[in-house]
């Protein structure tokens, strides 16, 4: 029931919640939506706000964090995520048809991202089994033990990030709905 999910703002989260969401208000100009409930648990949050700099300080260059995380996105079905992050793609100047394809799941012309996108959805389809074969086209694409595990890194902060934005309903912000993406049927 995301009916009892409250956006909050800086002054109605709880306390321990009021300094992250004042950050993404500065940082943003409002609070995502997904931020907004969060805060209902400041524990979530806080770990969200932890985790990310980590990843972002991971092995993985900036458009390659991008790539892994829209992969997530597309694979779990994050209707906030995938535009979220097609904005952030954007705003580096990545490619539109290296964004097409991670959107649309189509083949991407670049060989290292191409593996490294397909090593992140063996890794989520397979609970982080991904398997030798897997693992050695990751390798011979020219990624690393570290490269790896840093993908797992990655699956485990936008996993959290996804399911409390399902859990909790977050509606995709007006920022965000020039990139919309609805999940293909399945």
């Amino acid at each position: 029931m995301t009916a009892s999910f409250v956006p909050h703002t800086p002054e109605t989260a709880p306390r321990e919640a009021r300094a992250h969401l004042e950050r993404a208000a500065e940082q943003f100009g409002f609070v995502p939506a997904p931020l907004a409930r969060m805060a209902s648990s400041p524990s979530v949050l806080e770990a969200f706000a932890k985790a990310l700099p980590i990843f972002e300080a991971s092995s993985l260059s900036p458009l390659e964090r991008e790539v892994v995380i829209l992969a997530i996105s597309v694979f779990n079905r994050c209707h906030y995520c995938v535009p979220m992050h097609t904005a952030i793609l954007r705003r580096m100047q990545a490619p539109d048809a290296l964004i097409r394809a991670l959107r649309e799941g189509e083949r991407i012309a670049d060989p290292k991202l191409a593996a490294l996108a397909a090593f992140t959805r063996r890794v989520l389809a397979a609970r982080g089994d991904a398997g030798e074969p897997a693992l050695r086209t990751f390798f011979d694409a020219g990624y690393t033990e570290r490269n790896a595990l840093d993908v797992v890194l990655g699956v485990s902060v936008f996993t959290l990030t996804t399911y409390s934005i399902r859990l909790t309903g977050a509606p995709l912000d007006p920022a965000f709905e020039p990139f919309r993406w609805d999940p293909p049927a399945t």
